[in-house]
C-alpha cells in the first residue's frame, strides 16, 4: 500500500504542476498577442524612416560626418544586453548570455586592450555578468520590462547617445533575441553606434526628389537621433515579444510532458492496485483453504 500511496502523491503533484504550466501558457499567449501587435505596428514606420534617411543622405561620407557616425579607433565598447527578469522560457536568456560572451571574446581577439562594459536590461543577465571577472556591469535597468514604453526606452537611448557623443565609448552593440514568430526567436547582435547605414532594405529605394523645410542639414540633424531611438525601441519590443513567445512554447512543452507523465503514472498506479488486489484475494483464498483443511 505504501507504493500505491507514493504513486498517488506523484499523480497529485504532476497534476498540480500541469495546471500551473497550462495557466502560464495562457498568460504568456495573451501577453505575446499584445507584444506581437506592437512589433508589427512599429516595423513599417521604422523601415520607412530608415529608407528616408538613406535617401536624403547623399553619400556614405556625409553619414560619417554625423556626430553619430564617427569612424575611428575603438578603445572602449559598450554592450547593451537584453534578457528577461524571469525564467521558465527555455533557452531565451541562456542564448543571449552565450552570444554576449562570444561578442566579448571576439572584441578581445581584435585588441586585448579594448575595454568592454555592459548595460544589462534584465535580471538574468544582471545576475550572471555581475559575477564574471573582467566584465564591468556599469548599470542595470531591470525594471524596464515592468512597463515597457517608448518614453522609458528613450531615456536609455539618450543616455547611450550622450556617452557616445562624449567619447566615453567608441562603439555600442546590442545583443538580444529578435522576434520571428511565436515559436522562433533569432539571437541577434547589431552595432547601434557608430552609425553605418540605417537602410535595412536596399532593394527598393524611395525617390530622392524632396522639398526640404526648414533645411536639409537641420532635418538630418534632428531625424538621425529620432531614428536611433526608434531602432533601439524596436530591439526592446522584439526582445519582449520573443520572451513571451519562448515562455509560451516552453510551458506548452511542459504541459505536454506532464500529460504524458500523468498517463504513465496512472497506468503504473492501476497496475500496482491490481497487483495489490490480486495479492489480497490470494491471501484470503489461502486462509480459507487453511481453515477448511
Amino acid at each position: 500500500m505504501a507504493n500505491l500511496k507514493e504513486v498517488r502523491n506523484r499523480i497529485s503533484s504532476v497534476g498540480s504542476t500541469m495546471q500551473i504550466t497550462s495557466a502560464m501558457k495562457m498568460v504568456s499567449a495573451s501577453k505575446l498577442r499584445r507584444a506581437q501587435n506592437s512589433v508589427i505596428a512599429l516595423r513599417p514606420y521604422s523601415s520607412l524612416l530608415s529608407k528616408v534617411i538613406s535617401n536624403i543622405m547623399e553619400d556614405e561620407t556625409e553619414l560619417m560626418e554625423s556626430p553619430y557616425g564617427r569612424n575611428k579607433k575603438t578603445d572602449k565598447v559598450l554592450l547593451l544586453v537584453l534578457t528577461s527578469n524571469k525564467g521558465l522560457c527555455g533557452g531565451f536568456n541562456a542564448n543571449v548570455i552565450k552570444e554576449t560572451k562570444k561578442v566579448f571574446e571576439r572584441i578581445s581577439q581584435e585588441d586585448k586592450y579594448i575595454k568592454v562594459d555592459i548595460i544589462s536590461c534584465g535580471k538574468k543577465s544582471s545576475e550572471f555578468f555581475s559575477k564574471q571577472k573582467g566584465i564591468d556591469v556599469i548599470k542595470t535597468i531591470d525594471s524596464i520590462w515592468d512597463d515597457l514604453t517608448f518614453e522609458r526606452v528613450t531615456l536609455i537611448t539618450e543616455e547611450i547617445m550622450r556617452m557616445f557623443l562624449n567619447k566615453e565609448y567608441d562603439r555600442v552593440e546590442v545583443v538580444y533575441n529578435k522576434f520571428k514568430n511565436a515559436s522562433t526567436q533569432v539571437i541577434s547582435q547589431k552595432t547601434f553606434l557608430p552609425l553605418k547605414s540605417l537602410n535595412e532594405d536596399k532593394e527598393k529605394q524611395i525617390s530622392k526628389f524632396y522639398i526640404f523645410e526648414p533645411s536639409r542639414e537641420e532635418i538630418i540633424h534632428n531625424i538621425i537621433p529620432q531614428a536611433l531611438k526608434i531602432q533601439l525601441f524596436r530591439c526592446f519590443l522584439d526582445s519582449f515579444a520573443a520572451e513571451h513567445g519562448a515562455r509560451m512554447t516552453a510551458m506548452h512543452k511542459a504541459t505536454d510532458n506532464a500529460q504524458n507523465l500523468l498517463k504513465e503514472l496512472k497506468l503504473s498506479y492501476n497496475k500496482a492496485r491490481q497487483a495489490a488486489i490480486t495479492n489480497e484475494i490470494i491471501e484470503i483464498s489461502s486462509a480459507a483453504e487453511a481453515l477448511n483443511g
